[in-house]
């Protein structure tokens, strides 16, 4: 089976101190994978010369999402099979998918949307959302980008930007977990099958975890209830998935979920000295069923 490894062009601007696409990859080949290096948006790349594509880090493809849903349907309409699978590429590309898992009863931080091209007063969705500070971003982003964090007393300087970005996408708002100046949780699933966790923290005086950010991570066991907690989103929302990332907060004694990662989460393999192999052994076990 010949397997397309996908990443993008230019990885600088999300540098970290160790370069996991680089040493997953030589792992890989070194277990007899036949498993090359693409960049998603390549025009040069055959993909119908491969059998599976793995998305490991196309991490530019919210700044260019029309162009990353196009390749998703040639890709498939060209009958490559893709890991994680198509749906849940679609599905999790938006973060209204939190709606979704709210309703299913799931504790999600409450969450509101602003769609594009409205012009909401603002100042409401803090009674609304019972918080005197929400963190503001887009449904198509990642790694912080248009981040905003509201308050009360500047909302009035703030409501032009936030209705300046509108034009242009749809938002989500939710309250600002103070919870978060603690740490923020990942969990990470292979197959469905809980491999390793960690805590990432925030330097003094911001709220993003991200290391480009200036964030740290620390390799943390988790609790059996933590565990249990987390597969709940896996189990019920990405069963197909050969990985998951579960992020999240702990809030009065609860995992109140952030984000669950199924496009290109960074997974931390370098924390955990059974990482690699886990990640090894779930992928051999989705080639079985693709099979």
């Amino acid at each position: 089976m010949k397997i397309a490894y996908v990443g993008y062009l230019v990885q600088e601007k999300y540098a970290t101190a160790h370069d996991e696409d680089a040493t997953l990859l030589a792992f890989l080949k070194a277990r007899g994978l036949d498993i090359t290096p693409v960049v998603w948006n390549d025009p040069q790349v055959n993909w119908t010369a491969f059998d599976l594509a793995i998305i490991k880090s196309p991490w530019d493809y919210h700044e260019k999402f029309a162009g990353f849903k196009q390749w998703l349907h040639d890709l498939q309409t060209a009958g490559v099979a893709l890991l994680n699978p198509y749906d849940t590429i679609r599905w999790n590309s938006d973060k209204h998918y939190l709606d979704e898992i709210a309703a299913a009863g799931l504790p999600v931080i409450p969450s509101l949307f602003l769609e594009k091209g409205t012009a909401p007063a603002l100042a409401g969705f803090f009674a609304q959302l019972q918080a005197d500070k929400l963190i503001l971003k887009p449904c198509v982003s990642a790694g912080a980008k248009n981040t905003l964090v509201l308050q009360l007393g500047s909302i009035a300087q703030q409501e032009a930007q936030v209705h300046e970005w509108l034009r242009d996408e749809s938002y989500i708002i939710q309250p600002f977990m103070e919870e978060i100046k603690e740490g923020e949780w990942s969990f990470l699933f292979f197959n469905g099958k809980y491999s390793h966790s960690l805590l990432k923290v925030p330097k003094a005086g911001d709220f993003r975890v991200q290391q480009y950010h200036g964030g740290s991570t620390h390799a943390t066991a988790a609790t059996a209830a933590q565990v249990t907690a987390a597969a709940k989103f896996v189990t019920q929302f990405a069963p197909q998935t050969l990985y998951a990332r579960v992020d999240g907060v702990m809030s009065k004694g609860e995992l109140v979920l952030m984000e669950l990662e199924l496009i290109e989460p960074y997974l931390f393999l370098e924390t955990h000295p059974d990482g690699l192999e886990n990640y090894y052994q779930a992928l051999l076990q989705r080639i079985q069923l693709l099979n």
